[in-house]
């Protein structure tokens, strides 16, 4: 599995992605569209940046009962993105189904991931606002535990996080990681973060990198530092 950097393409509209992916001649970056997009925009921008060729992790975290779930991923599944992911949560029953839902009828379907905990989520917002008891770190683990035992490729986890999966999980359980700054940069709402370079060594396969390169002066050098740092 090689590592890559996935661009968050945290926008409110198609022309503005658009107007943001022009700026790259060279390169065919790996894309997140997320809620704010896709809820805008619908299926119709997925086909397009698919069109262009891109790949595409198709970032709307799904979390109901498992027979939604599972209808829906089948929705999914036609888009033809690459990775898409759901919420831990909802239980193994629940991804299981996700699972079932977005194998197509020739047994191909997209990498499908499980956000294990937000990184915008401390231990002490866990603890006092969810009420779950146990440490962050375990309910991380244990989290990506069913995800595996559910079939599923991998989760999201803060780079922070994503040795520990591996440890618990074994080395091919995939980490998509989200909450990466550069050194210099700001580190935004975000409070479990660190750098691209940070990221790599601790095991990341996949970092998602919105604002440092969305918001930067020249976000084509921005991803390139991003792939120098963590791709190498």
């Amino acid at each position: 599995m090689g590592k890559d950097v996935i661009i968050a393409c945290d926008f409110s509209s198609a022309q503005a992605t658009f107007d943001f992916l022009d700026k790259f001649t060279e390169e065919k970056p790996f894309v997140k569209i997320g809620m704010e997009l896709f809820y805008a925009e619908g299926p119709s921008i997925v086909k397009e940046i698919k069109k262009r060729g891109h790949k595409i992790f198709l970032d709307l975290k799904l979390h109901d009962i498992p027979n939604t779930v599972k209808k829906s991923m089948a929705v999914l599944s036609k888009l033809d993105v690459d990775m898409t992911n759901l919420h831990a949560a909802g239980t193994v029953d629940m991804m299981k189904a996700a699972l079932e839902g977005l194998t197509r009828e020739d047994g191909t379907r997209p990498l499908l991931i499980a956000v294990t905990q937000l990184t915008s989520t401390s231990e002490e917002r866990m603890q006092n606002e969810l009420l779950i008891h146990a440490s962050i770190n375990d309910t991380i683990v244990k989290y990506a535990q069913n995800a595996k035992e559910a079939g599923l490729d991998g989760v999201v986890c803060s780079p922070l996080e994503a040795g520990m999966v591996k440890e618990n999980c074994g080395k091919a359980f995939m980490t998509v990681t989200p909450g990466v700054r550069f050194a210099d940069g700001d580190i935004g709402d975000q409070v479990r973060v660190t750098t691209p370079a940070k990221a790599k060594e601790i095991g990341s396969d996949y970092i998602v990198v919105g604002r440092p390169i969305t918001a930067a002066e020249d976000p084509v050098a921005a991803y390139r530092r991003c792939v120098e740092e963590f791709v190498g």
